[in-house]
C-alpha cells in the first residue's frame, strides 16, 4: 500500500499541476483554490492548495506569474509533503520551478532554471551531495505548474492545446483529449464540467487520468481522477 501511495502522491501534484500555439498575456485571475484528495470511499486522507498571482515591476511591462501547489496526505505509517513553486511569464513561459518533497523517507529538493534565449533547463538537486543536468527546450518551455495555467487559459480563449513537452524535474510528453461535458457535485452543488482525458509519458513511466475543468471564465480545474490498483483515487475541488 505504501507503494501505491507514494506513486499516487507524486501523479495528483503532476496531475493538477499539468495541462504550441501563440498565446495571449494571462487573463486569468489571482487566486487560492483548496481541494480534498479522496479515497475511493470518499474519505479524506489529506488535502492541498493551488494558488496564483501576478506581479509588474512596471506598468509597460507583462505581468509575471507566480505559481504554487502543496500538498499534504498520509495514511498510517506513512506521510507525503510536496511544495512545488512556479515563476513564469505572462505568457506562460517557464523562467523557474522548484520542488521539494518528502514522502516517507525519501526526500527531493530540486529546481529547473529555464533560459529561453539558450533553449535549454538547467536542473539542480539540492539535497545530498547534488547534482546538475541541462536538457534542451523550446524557446518557451513550461513546467507541470505552468502548463496547468496555459491549458486554462488555452480553454478560456477557446483553444485546445496540442501534445507537448514539459518538465516536472524530468521532461514529459503530455495528451489531452476531450471527453465530453457532464455535471460534477462541487461543494455539494453540481456544476457542468468539460471532461479531459490525460495522457502522461515520462522516462521510465506512463500513467493515464482525468480531470474536469468547469465551464467558468477562469476554467477552473475541479476534479482530478487517477486510477490505481486499489480504486480510482480522486482530488476535489471544495474552494
Amino acid at each position: 500500500m505504501k507503494l501505491s501511495f507514494f506513486k499516487m502522491s507524486v501523479l495528483f501534484p503532476a496531475a493538477i499541476a499539468i495541462f504550441a500555439a501563440p498565446v495571449s498575456t494571462s487573463t486569468l485571475p489571482s487566486e487560492t483554490l483548496r481541494y480534498s484528495i479522496n479515497w475511493p470511499s470518499g474519505l479524506s486522507l489529506g488535502e492541498a492548495q493551488l494558488s496564483a498571482s501576478n506581479s509588474r515591476s512596471s506598468a509597460d511591462q507583462l505581468p509575471h506569474l507566480h505559481l504554487a501547489f502543496d500538498l499534504d496526505a498520509s495514511i498510517p505509517g506513512f506521510t507525503a509533503s510536496d511544495r512545488y513553486r512556479s515563476e513564469a511569464t505572462g505568457e506562460f513561459c517557464s523562467a523557474e520551478f522548484q520542488r521539494t518533497a518528502t514522502h516517507g523517507r525519501k526526500q527531493v529538493n530540486e529546481k529547473t532554471t529555464f533560459d529561453s534565449g539558450k533553449a535549454t533547463a538547467t536542473r539542480e538537486t539540492l539535497v545530498d551531495d547534488g547534482g546538475r543536468s541541462e536538457l534542451k527546450t523550446s524557446s518557451c518551455a513550461r513546467d507541470a505548474l505552468t502548463f496547468l495555467y496555459f491549458v486554462r487559459q488555452e480553454l478560456s480563449q477557446g483553444r485546445f492545446p496540442p501534445p507537448q513537452t514539459i518538465f516536472f524535474g524530468a521532461p514529459y510528453e503530455v495528451r489531452l483529449d476531450f471527453a465530453g461535458t457532464q455535471s460534477i457535485p462541487v461543494a455539494g452543488t453540481p456544476q457542468e464540467a468539460d471532461r479531459f482525458k490525460a495522457s502522461v509519458t515520462g522516462p521510465a513511466s506512463s500513467i493515464s487520468f482525468e480531470m474536469f475543468f468547469l465551464k467558468d471564465r477562469a476554467r477552473t480545474p475541479a476534479l482530478v481522477r487517477v486510477p490505481f490498483a486499489m480504486g480510482t483515487f480522486s482530488l476535489e475541488l471544495v474552494k
